[in-house]
């Protein structure tokens, strides 16, 4: 039994249930056994892989979008680059060599990486070993300033809380110790008021919330949110999950690249869950900024021109490289793989105009 099993079992026997949220913050998070501060995920040896660590394409593409945003910006003197859970590096290092072919923009940027991972910051401290980046734990320390904000598989890390319709009514969904582990049971019932879809719903349908997304957002529009023209800004999110909030669970584990028990082991698997993106653009728009999407990743990087800078790097590679960046286009934009379950929406402040590779999207009416 792990350190952080016995610790689990501890406060669940001292304090009670532990609702999903808290297991999922112990199991990611505890300074010294949580999966982030202890392990990096990433990569062949790792239990996944993210779109950065999939093709230099996406992240130098980024770079390009961060331009052109930056121009749309007013092209500032000094301008603030956020990314949020920036992995190794790798995508901030793409995109850095990418604004170095739009050499005012490239000297504008200020780096702030938010991370809390301690072995995670060794990484990129290393992957970015010329560039001075400032870490921060919470976007919310980052100097003000004309920003753009990068966040890639960001938002479906943080910790989710689940209801279950009961034949009382919606409760929260804990966690508990039973005969073979941990299991899952119903909570105490849901205050009145709790953004539920349905009273009518089936006894064990599931219900999730993130208000550690919804403050995000709140800390986003805060930032986006000062006098028009002052802090101008613009944040690019890209993660898994559904376009319209809905009933259902989506909690998941990975780990060594194949889905296991959400419970077994914890700290030792990653967890995440879809992010409701329908919840996420109304928490911007009720602060004050835009939300345009989301939309899809293949529809975003298929606009911002990912099949003919493919192209262009395979055109003196050889057979067996132009295959492989032939082969990872493929897996970010082709539907069946990355490029329909996840999305893209960006957070504007209210002056900016339509971002790059958002052209098409049509607000739907109220």
């Amino acid at each position: 039994m792990s350190p952080l099993e016995v610790l689990i079992r501890e406060r669940i026997a001292k304090t009670g249930l532990i609702p999903v949220a808290g297991f999922m913050e112990l199991a990611l998070g505890h300074p010294e056994y949580g999966y982030y501060m202890t392990e990096d995920p990433f990569g062949t040896k790792g239990d996944f892989i993210t779109a950065p660590e999939i093709s230099q394409v996406f992240g130098e593409l980024i770079g390009l979008w961060a331009a052109v945003t930056w121009q749309q910006l007013g092209s500032p003197d000094r301008l603030i680059v956020i990314e949020c859970g920036p992995g190794r590096g790798t995508l901030m290092n793409d995109l850095l060599r990418a604004a170095k072919s739009v050499p005012d923009f490239h000297k504008a940027i200020e780096i702030h990486l938010v991370e809390t991972s301690p072995a995670m910051r060794r990484r990129q401290k290393a992957t970015l070993s010329g560039d001075a980046p400032t870490w921060h734990d919470t976007i919310t320390t980052v100097p003000a300033g004309p920003t753009i904000l990068v966040a890639n598989e960001f938002l479906d890390a943080l910790p989710i809380h689940q209801f279950v319709m009961t034949d009382a009514g919606w409760a929260e969904r804990c966690v508990d110790v039973g005969p073979d582990g941990f299991s899952f049971v119903a909570g105490a019932l849901a205050p009145d008021g709790l953004p539920v879809m349905s009273s009518t719903a089936l006894p064990g349908t599931i219900f999730e919330t993130c208000p550690a997304a919804m403050a995000f957002a709140g800390a986003l529009t805060k930032r986006f949110g000062a006098a028009p023209g002052e802090a101008p800004g613009a944040a690019l999110i890209i993660d898994y999950g559904h376009e319209k909030s809905a009933t259902g669970e989506t909690l998941q584990a990975v780990h060594n690249h194949k889905f296991t028990d959400p419970l077994a082991d914890p700290g030792k698997a990653d967890m995440t869950a879809h992010v409701d993106f329908d919840a996420f653009g109304r928490q911007l728009i009720s602060g004050g900024a835009l939300a345009i999407g989301p939309i899809t990743q293949s529809t975003f990087l298929s606009a911002i021109g990912i099949r003919e800078r493919t192209q262009q790097l395979a055109h003196n590679a050889s057979p067996d490289a132009r295959a492989d960046m032939e082969s990872a286009t493929a897996r970010l934009i082709e539907p069946a793989q990355m490029g329909e379950l996840f999305k893209v929406m960006v957070a504007t402040s209210a002056e900016m105009p339509r971002l790059a590779g958002f052209e098409s999207w049509v607000e739907e009416p109220c």
